[in-house]
């Protein structure tokens, strides 16, 4: 026992370190060891190994792997964060966007929406009549064909083409998220509503940018 006990006290070198984890992943344990595990466990063995040079292989070596463990970092941030950001366009595209996965024109979108007021389901009507609408504003590039826009998304930039329809497509825009997100049933006053817009707006002619208000044309400014 004391013998055991002096060989655990013993120092042992980096050599004999490798040979012991070899030998330790020589074991049956490992050989059905998940693709994660295994991936995990030689990241984590890398930093460790990294670690090591750092405080014990001078200033040099310390300053090289400090760097090298700063890039694996900021590279773990950018893959995640990129992951995220797809991840969050796609729900947005398939839940909180307008469109879903097959493209359609303004008037498939709003033949559709027809469809579905005829059998009563108003909640339905309603969100392919905005969607309508959103296709239809794109066709006359009046908004960029943006992936995955919200419907609030959708009557802020209409709005800078057509202000006088600002409250109106705001209105439509909640009308949208209530039938959606928010659980309101829809009805068919919301639906008439929505087609009203929709065929006010498919009239409509966009204000030209001079009559927008800038920085170079407000009252006041430079000649």
């Amino acid at each position: 026992m004391a013998t055991s006990l002096l060989w655990l006290d013993t120092p042992i070198s980096r050599e004999e370190g490798a040979r012991r984890a070899a030998d330790e992943l020589l074991k049956p344990a490992y050989e059905n060891e998940s693709l994660i595990d295994q991936l995990y466990r030689r990241v984590t063995q890398f930093l460790g190994d990294l670690l090591d040079t750092a405080s014990g292989g001078g200033s040099a070596g310390g300053v090289i792997a400090a760097v090298v463990i700063v890039l694996i970092i900021l590279a773990l941030i950018v893959l995640v964060s990129w992951h995220l950001r797809r991840t969050t366009r796609r729900n947005a595209a398939v839940l909180g966007g307008l469109f879903g996965e097959r493209a359609m024109t303004a008037a498939e979108h709003r033949a559709t929406a027809e469809g579905l007021a005829a059998e009563g389901r108003w909640s339905e009507a309603i969100r392919e009549r905005l969607r309508a609408i959103a296709r239809d504003l794109e066709e006359r590039a009046l908004i960029d064909g943006m992936p995955g826009r919200t419907a609030d998304e959708l009557a802020a930039e209409a709005a800078l083409s057509l202000p006088g329809f600002a409250t109106r497509l705001a209105g439509a825009a909640r009308s949208f998220d209530d039938v959606t997100y928010g659980g309101v049933p829809g009805t068919r006053e919301a639906y008439e509503t929505m087609s009203t817009l929709d065929n006010q707006l498919r009239e409509a002619r966009p204000v030209p940018l001079a009559a927008v208000p800038g920085p170079g044309n407000q009252a006041g400014g430079a000649a």
